[in-house]
């Protein structure tokens, strides 16, 4: 019984290990040691005018961080940068509230949320889209 075993399973071993191995006929030739190339000389399109922009101390391109209220009056509202007629704003009326108040704020006259401070939409040129 012994044998029989031994006979069978040397078969599988030296059936399974006749199987041909290649190697590919390339050569490897030693890379010089530049290192990576700039990010900035890969990119196109956009995405090389917002890291030109972050180069030149533009750090929000697409005025996208959130913007402190200063006095917030009719006659001094919060000014808000916008490359568009209209731009969609949110208000955290209260400091430790957890929800926000989005409002449509379009261009022309200051619009004063609920909880009575003022926007008015100032247009600001995008400069990624040029």
């Amino acid at each position: 019984m012994n044998s029989k075993l031994l006979a069978l399973s040397s078969k599988i071993i030296f059936k399974n290990s006749s199987r041909m191995f290649s190697v590919s006929a390339a050569k490897f030739t030693k890379v010089k040691d530049e290192g990576f190339p700039d990010p900035l000389d890969l990119a196109t399109g956009i995405e090389k005018k917002e890291m030109l922009l972050r180069l030149a101390g533009n750090d929000d391109p697409y005025n996208l961080k959130a913007i402190k209220r200063g006095a917030s009056t009719c006659d001094q509202p919060t000014l808000i940068p916008s490359a568009f007629e209209a731009r969609i704003i949110g208000c955290v009326c209260e400091e430790d509230s957890s929800h926000v108040k989005w409002m449509w704020l379009h261009s022309g006259e200051p619009k004063r949320c609920f909880c009575g401070h003022w926007y008015k939409l100032v247009f600001k040129e995008s400069l990624v889209y040029e």
